[in-house]
C-alpha cells in the first residue's frame, strides 16, 4: 500500500482524449444457476461444485462464482454481451463506485470458450478475478463502434477526473486466460486493459490482438497510468502503437512477447521496474524510457534475460551527465541479446550509446558502489562487517556476476515457473475441504478436518479450499508431494492459545518437516490471524525440491494479511492510530511473530506474494489508518537454496520486512517494503523482543529514535544473493510527513553484514538517510543518489 500523497504522477497524456467510458445499460437476465457446467469445456473451474461462502458477511446467499453465460452472455461473436457481463460482475451489492474497498464481496467471473463482443468497458470491481477458460481461451472483442477507455477497466474515471478506487490501494485482482481483440476498431483508438492497480494483483496468460502498422495507429494492449505494484506474466502483444504503456511506482513483469508493435513498451514513469524474459520481435523501438527528456520521469528500469529480434532500437533513453535528477533514468541490463538491434541503447537524437549486434552480459547507467568484507570490522550482529564502498557513475559495461547453476535454467537465464492452473485435471480430482467436513465459517475450529484431508490427498489430486474462513488452533502439518489451491483467496486463520506466546513461536502451516524433499504447490490462498497471535509463524517452509525438479515447491498468489479486514478483530474500531499519545503497543493489536520462515534445509519458489501488515482499514467505514504490531516479515535461512522470489512485497512489520540470514543462492526480483507508519511511537523494539534464535536485529548501535526503525532488508552472513529491483520506502515518523522535507524519516533501511557475492541492482529507497548500512555505518547516502521520487543506485556489489 502506498500513501495517497505519493502518487505524484498521473499519466493521462493523450490517451484520455479517447471517449470516456460509458455505464452499463439495459436489463439483463438474472442468473439461472451458479454451478451449471459450461457447455464444451472440461476446465475444472467451470465444473467444480461450488460451496464457497463469505464467512464474515451477513448475506448468506451471496454468489461468489459467476459464469457470464448464466447472466445472458452468448459468446457468439455477434451479440453485444456488454450488459450481461457487467451484470455478472456487479450483481449482489458489490464494491463498485463509492466503495473504496471490501473483502466481503469477492467474485470469480468465469468466461467459457467463445467470442464476447463488447461495445463499452467491462468494469472489474474490487476483489474480482476474471478467469477465462484455460483450455480454450475465450476472446473479448471490441466492437467497431466501441467507446471507452479500454475493453477491461480496473479503475474507471468519473467525468470530474476522479477514479472509483484510490489507485495505490486498488488491491486483490486477477485477469487470466484471455484473448483481447481490438482489430475491429479504428486504428487511432483502443486499449485492451486499463490496469491501474496495486499489490496482490496479476495478469497472466493473455494475448492482445491489435491492428498492425499504419501511420495513425494509436492502439495499445495495456494502458497503466498509476498504481502501486503488482505482477504480470505470460503476455503476448501483437501489433499496436504501444504493446504496453506503463506507469506505476514499482512493478515486476516477466515472460512478455511483443510482435510487430511500433514500440513494445513505453515507460511513462516509475520508481523501479523489473522487466524479465522479454521477447521483442519486429518492433520499431523495444523500450522507450525517454519520457521527460533530460528532466527524467522514469526512475529506474532493470532488463534481464531478454531477446530483441529485428528491432532497430533496443532501449531509448535520455540519461546523461546533464540529467535531472542525477539518478533519474537509471538502467541495468543483465544477460540480454541485442543481436537483432542496430542500437542496443540510444538517445532520441539518434546517438548510439551501446551498439547492437551482440549479447550483453552486464551493462548499466547510474551510480555503482563496490566493496568487500572487512575482516577487521565489528558489528552488532556479526564479526565481519562490510568495508567502505567505492562509488562510480557509469554508463557502460559492468562486471557480470557469476550466478550459481541452481538458480538458472538450461539456457543460462534465471529459472521461472508460472502458476499452475491444473487445466489437465478434471473437477473430480479436486478434494474440497468443505466436503471433507471443514466449515470455513470463521467460528468452527477446522484444524482436524483440514489435517485429515491433507493426509488423505494423493499426488494425482488437488486439495481445494472453497472460499471461507478456516480457524486453525494448532499446527497443520502439510505433507510432501501435495497440491493446494483456493477459491479466490480463502482465509486460513491462526486462532487460539497455541499461538499466543512470542517466547514460544509456533507455526500455523508447517510445510514438510526439516529434511523433507518433495513437491508442494500452493496457490490463491490468504493466511491471517484472528485477533492477536504474537507467537504465530503463519507459514514455516521446510520442504526442499527434489533433485532435478527446479521450482517444484512454491507458492503463487499466496498472501499473508494481518488485520484491517472483517473477522480479524484487528480493525479500526480496536486498533485506531494514536499519534498524539506516546504509548506502548496495544496488546490487543499485536499480529504474528513471523509471516514466512524458509528454514535452513528448504528451497522455495515464490511469485506474486504480498506479506502485508495492514496500515489501514479495508472493510469498516472510513478506511482509517490503524496500528497493527507484527514481529517480522519474511525470513529466509535456506543454507543452499535455490530460492526464487518474483514480485514479492513485505510491509509494516516491526523488526524487519525481509531478512536473508546464513543463506545461499537467493534471487529476488522485485521486492518492495514500507516501514510502519507509527514508528517511532513506539520503536521497532516494541512489543516484540529480539530473539537470538532467529538472528533478530537488536538495534544495539542505535542512539536515536530514527535508527530504531524496521529494516526494509537485512542480508546477514549470506552468499550468492541477487536482487534485481528493490523499492524500500519510509514515508512517516509517527504519522507525520515533515520528515519527507529532509528525506530523513529513518536513518537506515538496508543492512549488510558479512557474507559475499551479494548484488543489489536497481535499489531505490525513500527518506532513509542511509541507503545501505553495515555495522551501524552508512555506506551509501541518500543525498548522493537523488532520483525522481526516491534515491536510486544502479548497483551495490559486495564481492
Amino acid at each position: 500500500m502506498m500513501l495517497s500523497t505519493c502518487a505524484l504522477f498521473v499519466a493521462l497524456r493523450f490517451f484520455l482524449l479517447l471517449l470516456a467510458p460509458t455505464s452499463p445499460v439495459g436489463a439483463v437476465p438474472t442468473p439461472q444457476s451458479s454451478s451449471s457446467p459450461s457447455a464444451g469445456s472440461d476446465y475444472w473451474v467451470a465444473n467444480i461444485q461450488r460451496q464457497g461462502t463469505v464467512a464474515f458477511s451477513s448475506n448468506s446467499s451471496y454468489q461468489i462464482f459467476r459464469n457470464v453465460m448464466d447472466f445472458g452472455a452468448t459468446g457468439d461473436g455477434t451479440t453485444d454481451d456488454t450488459a450481461a457481463i457487467n451484470n455478472a460482475i456487479s450483481t449482489g451489492g458489490r464494491c463498485g463506485l463509492g466503495c473504496e474497498s471490501s473483502t466481503v464481496t469477492p467474485a470469480i467471473v468465469y468466461f467459457p470458450p467463445g467470442t464476447y463482443l463488447v461495445s463499452s468497458p467491462l468494469i472489474q470491481y474490487y476483489y474480482t478475478q476474471f478467469i477465462g477458460d484455460a483450455i480454450t481461451l475465450p476472446t473479448i472483442k471490441a466492437a467497431a463502434a466501441f467507446q471507452g477507455i479500454a475493453v477491461i477497466d480496473s479503475d474507471p474515471y468519473e467525468s470530474n477526473g476522479a477514479n472509483w478506487y484510490t489507485n495505490q490501494n486498488n488491491f486483490f485482482r486477477q485477469i487470466r486466460n484471455f484473448v483481447i481483440d481490438l482489430t475491429a476498431m479504428p486504428s487511432d483508438v483502443g486499449a485492451g486493459i486499463h490496469w491501474q492497480v496495486a499489490q496482490a494483483t496479476s495478469l497472466q496468460n493473455i494475448r492482445f490482438e491489435m491492428i498492425q502498422g499504419g501511420s495513425n495507429n494509436k492502439q495499445q494492449g495495456i494502458f497503466m497510468d498509476n498504481g502501486s505494484g503488482g505482477f504480470m506474466t505470460d503476455l503476448t502483444f501483437n501489433g499496436g502503437n504501444y504493446g504496453a504503456f506503463l506507469g506505476n511506482q514499482q512493478f515486476t513483469t516477466r515472460n512478455m512477447t511483443f510482435n510487430n508493435c511500433a514500440t513494445a513498451i513505453y515507460m511513462n514513469w516509475d520508481w523501479v521496474w523489473t522487466l524479465k524474459s522479454l521477447s521483442i520481435n519486429n518492433c520499431g523501438i523495444g523500450i522507450d524510457m525517454s519520457q521527460g527528456g533530460s528532466n527524467q520521469s522514469v526512475g529506474s528500469v532493470l532488463l534481464q534475460d531478454s531477446t530483441f529480434t529485428a528491432t532497430p532500437t533496443g532501449v531509448l533513453t535520455t540519461y546523461g551527465s546533464g540529467s535531472i535528477p542525477p539518478s533519474g533514468g537509471t538502467l541495468v541490463i543483465d544477460n540480454v541479446d541485442f543481436t537483432g538491434c542496430q542500437a542496443a541503447v540510444a538517445n532520441p537524437s539518434g546517438t548510439v550509446i551501446l551498439a547492437g549486434g551482440s549479447k550483453v552480459a552486464s551493462w548499466g547507467q547510474g551510480n555503482v558502489y563496490t566493496t568487500g568484507s572487512d575482516a577487521n570490522s565489528t558489528a552488532a550482529t556479526t564479526t565481519c562487517a562490510v568495508a567502505p564502498a567505492t562509488s562510480t557513475s557509469v554508463q557502460g559495461s559492468l562486471t557480470a556476476p557469476s550466478k550459481p547453476a541452481s538458480l538458472l535454467d538450461s539456457t543460462g537465464a534465471v529459472f521461472e515457473r508460472s502458476k499452475p492452473q491444473y487445466e489437465t485435471y478434471p473437477a473430480s480430482a479436486f478434494l474440497s475441504v468443505k466436503t471433507a467436513g471443514a466449515k470455513g465459517d470463521g467460528v468452527t475450529d477446522d484444524t482436524a478436518a483440514i489435517q485429515a484431508v491433507l493426509n488423505a490427498a494423493t499426488t494425482s489430486q488437488i486439495v481445494y479450499f472453497d472460499h471461507g474462513a478456516y480457524l486453525i488452533s494448532s499446527t497443520i502439518q502439510v505433507p510432501t508431494n501435495i497440491k493446494i489451491t483456493g477459491e479466490i483467496w480463502p482465509l486460513i486463520m491462526a486462532s487460539g492459545s497455541a499461538f499466543s506466546d512470542q517466547t514460544n513461536p509456533t507455526p500455523m502451516f508447517q510445510v514438510g518437516q526439516p529434511g523433507d524433499s518433495g513437491a508442494v504447490e500452493m496457490s490463491d490462498l490468504i493466511f491471517e490471524t484472528k485477533g492477536p497471535q504474537p507467537g504465530a509463524i503463519l507459514v514455516e517452509w521446510n520442504i526442499a525440491e527434489p533433485a532435478g525438479q527446479q521450482g517444484a515447491s512454491g507458492m503463487w498468489d499466496v498472501h499473508m494479511r494481518i488485520g484491517g479486514s472483517d473477522g480479524t478483530d484487528l480493525q479500526s474500531n480496536t486498533c485506531a492510530k494514536n499519534p498524539n499519545v506516546t504509548a506502548p503497543a496495544n496488546p490487543a493489536c499485536e499480529g504474528a511473530f513471523l509471516l514466512l520462515h524458509v528454514t535452513p534445509q528448504a528451497t522455495i519458489y515464490l511469485e506474486n506474494n504480498w506479506f502485508w501488515v495492514a496500515d489501514h482499514e479495508l472493510d469498516l467505514p472510513g478506511q482509517d489508518q490503524i496500528n497493527i504490531f507484527n514481529g517480522r516479515g519474511v525470513l529466509v535461512e535456506s543454507a543452499n537454496g535455490p530460492v526464487w522470489m518474483y514480485g514479492t512485497s513485505s510491509e509494516h512489520s516491526q523488526l524487519y520486512n525481509y531478512q536473508i540470514s546464513n543463506a545461499q543462492n537467493v534471487y529476488m526480483a522485485l521486492i518492495q517494503t514500507e516501514t510502519p507508519y507509527f514508528q517511532s511511537n513506539p520503536s521497532a523494539l516494541t512489543p516484540f523482543t529480539p530473539n537470538a534464535s532467529y538472528n533478530d536485529p537488536t538495534f544495539a548501535d542505535c542512539t536515536t529514535a530514527g535508527c530504531q526503525k524496521a529494516w526494509g532488508l537485512r542480508v546477514i552472513d549470506s552468499n550468492d544473493v541477487f536482487i534485481y529491483g528493490a523499492g524500500l520506502y519510509s514515508f512517516f515518523d509517527n504519522y507525520s510527513q515533515t520528515c519527507l522535507d529532509t528525506e530523513s524519516c529513518q536513518e537506515n533501511i538496508v543492512d549488510l553484514e558479512g557474507g559475499g557475492e551479494v548484488y543489489l541492482y536497481g535499489l531505490s529507497t525513500k527518506a532513509s538517510t542511509n541507503m545501505v548500512t553495515s555495522g551501524g555505518v552508512g555506506l551509501v547516502a541518500e543525498a548522493d543518489n537523488v532520483d525522481t521520487f526516491c534515491s536510486t543506485i544502479a548497483a551495490f556489489e559486495l564481492a
